[in-house]
């Protein structure tokens, strides 16, 4: 399975980043939500810890994450997370890049259609791996962004393109909106140049950097803040609400507010 290849390397080039800070250097405060570089790292740990366990042991996943969410309810998510995973700084590190590489190496070889439980509907395990890979590349835009670093991108972003793709319904039903029937054309430009197309030409079109619409659907820059070219109603209200993660609806950054420092 390609998919878990490509969370592997996207994991590794977060770890690189991450493999000089110390100290009080994991409290640095990020664009993203006043998270901290610590608040980061339990996220993902936390949630590929929850992949593997769907995988491994159904009833447990159910057990702790009905457990995590009760938490939530009183405390909020992030302290939840926070209280769940007790490793900081290095200690952390080192237990996340030991789970996603050995996440990666054995998920490989699994059936790419194999279902698995989630917090939402169940899912195949290359759906599963397909958000660990979005996750970690998400939130490691605000890394980059305040550790003032431009990330080398990789052809592998088309898994993440693919998945912001396929959440277009999705952006609108969470935002309570009618979906449109059609989706708009998608002709965007894949860091080695090859061009990627999506969706039936028309009115509505969207084209440019792959990466940039990624980072719109996932909410790691606001629309303004790229080169992308919007044509027609449906596409720039996608663009205006574009959201390719679960959870409730939640707002793009206000322009200006998320860049490399």
């Amino acid at each position: 399975m390609q998919q878990a290849m490509d969370f592997l390397e996207e994991s590794n080039a977060l770890h690189a980043v991450l493999a000089d800070v110390s100290g009080n250097q994991w409290e640095t405060v990020t664009q993203f939500k006043g998270w901290t570089l610590n608040d980061v790292l339990v996220h993902l740990h936390y949630w590929n810890q929850m992949a593997d366990l769907s995988l491994n042991d159904p009833d447990a996943f159910t057990a702790r994450i009905g457990a995590l969410f009760a938490k939530a309810k009183v405390e909020g998510l992030r302290a939840a997370e926070n209280e769940v995973i007790s490793e900081r700084g290095a200690e952390l590190r080192a237990a996340w890049r030991s789970l996603y590489a050995d996440i990666g190496a054995r998920w490989v070889d699994l059936d790419p259609k194999h279902r698995v439980k989630w917090a939402g509907p169940d899912m195949s395990v290359r759906s599963s791996i397909t958000a660990r890979q979005m996750e970690t590349w998400a939130h490691g835009q605000e890394v980059f962004d305040i550790l003032g670093l431009v990330r080398s991108e990789h052809d592998r972003i088309r898994n993440v393109v693919v998945l912001c793709v396929n959440t277009f319904g999705w952006a609108y039903k969470v935002n309570g909106r009618p979906v449109p029937d059609a989706m708009p054309r998608l002709e965007l430009t894949a860091p080695s140049g090859k061009l990627w197309e999506f969706g039936e030409p028309g009115e509505n079109r969207i084209t440019g950097s792959a990466v940039e619409f990624a980072q719109v659907s996932a909410q790691t820059r606001n629309i303004g803040d790229t080169s992308l070219k919007v044509e027609g109603a449906i596409a720039t209200e996608w663009m205006s609400i574009a959201q390719c993660f679960a959870g409730g609806v939640e707002k793009p950054p206000a322009v200006g507010t998320r860049h490399r420092s």
